[in-house]
C-alpha cells in the first residue's frame, strides 16, 4: 500500500525568498511537489498560467469556494487565493509530499483541517534587506511596495506558530535547513512504519 505523503505549509513575508527556495527545493528531493494557487491578481511579466498560478477572475474563485473546492482561501493585498483540495488530496495519495506557499491566514485554516500537516516560516534577515529584494523585482509600482512592508510585521509576528523556522540570510544555508526539515519528516517513526510496513511484518514475524 502506497504510504502517505506529508504537507508543508511555507509561509513568509512578501520578499523573504520563499519562492526561490521552494523551486530549489522540489529539484532536489524526488516526490514532493509545490501546489499551483488560484489566484485572481493580474499576471506578471514573465508568468504562466497553470505553472505560477492558475489565473482566474473574481466571479470565477468565488462559483469556486462555493463549491467548497478550496481547502484554504485568503485574500492578500485585494486579491484572493486559495488551494485546490482534491488536487493536495490526490497528491498525497499517491504518496508525494506537498507543500503550500501561504501566507499565515491559509496556514491556519490549513493546520485546523488537516492537524498533521508541518508548519514552516521563513523570515528576512532584516527589514532593509527585504526592502531591497521587494525594491530590486522592479515588478511593483513604490506604493505596492510600501504596502507591503506595512503588511510585513503583521506576518512576521505569526512566525510563533510554525513548526519550523527558518532565516533566510545566505540562501545556501536556508536551502540546507529547508531540505533537512522535509527530509527528517520523512524519517519520522510514523512516515517510516507506513513507508516501510511489509519489512517491518517480515523481520518480526
Amino acid at each position: 500500500m502506497t504510504h502517505r505523503g506529508t504537507l508543508f505549509t511555507v509561509s513568509a513575508p512578501s520578499g523573504a525568498g520563499k519562492t526561490s527556495l521552494l523551486a530549489e527545493l522540489v529539484s532536489r528531493l524526488p516526490d514532493i511537489r509545490v501546489s499551483v494557487s488560484h489566484t485572481t491578481r493580474a499576471m506578471r511579466p514573465g508568468e504562466r498560467d497553470g505553472i505560477d498560478y492558475h489565473f482566474v477572475t473574481e466571479p470565477e474563485f468565488i462559483a469556486m469556494l462555493e463549491r467548497t473546492e478550496f481547502l484554504e482561501h485568503a485574500r492578500v493585498f485585494s486579491n484572493l487565493y486559495g488551494t485546490s483540495q482534491r488536487w493536495v488530496e490526490e497528491q498525497l495519495n499517491h504518496g508525494t509530499d506537498v507543500v503550500l506557499e501561504i501566507d499565515w491566514q491559509g496556514a491556519a485554516q490549513v493546520r485546523r483541517l488537516l492537524p498533521d500537516c508541518v508548519r514552516v516560516f521563513i523570515l528576512p534577515p532584516s527589514i532593509d534587506t527585504l526592502m531591497t529584494r521587494l525594491t530590486s523585482r522592479r515588478q511593483d509600482q513604490p506604493e505596492v511596495i510600501q504596502e507591503r512592508l506595512a503588511q510585513a510585521r503583521e506576518e512576521i509576528s505569526h512566525y510563533v506558530e510554525a513548526d519550523y523556522l527558518i532565516v533566510n540570510d545566505h540562501f545556501d544555508t536556508a536551502l540546507d535547513e529547508l531540505l533537512a526539515v522535509v527530509k527528517s519528516q520523512r524519517l519520522t517513526l510514523a512516515a517510516q512504519e507506513r513507508r516501510f510496513q511489509a519489512l517491518l511484518q517480515s523481520l518480526l514475524s
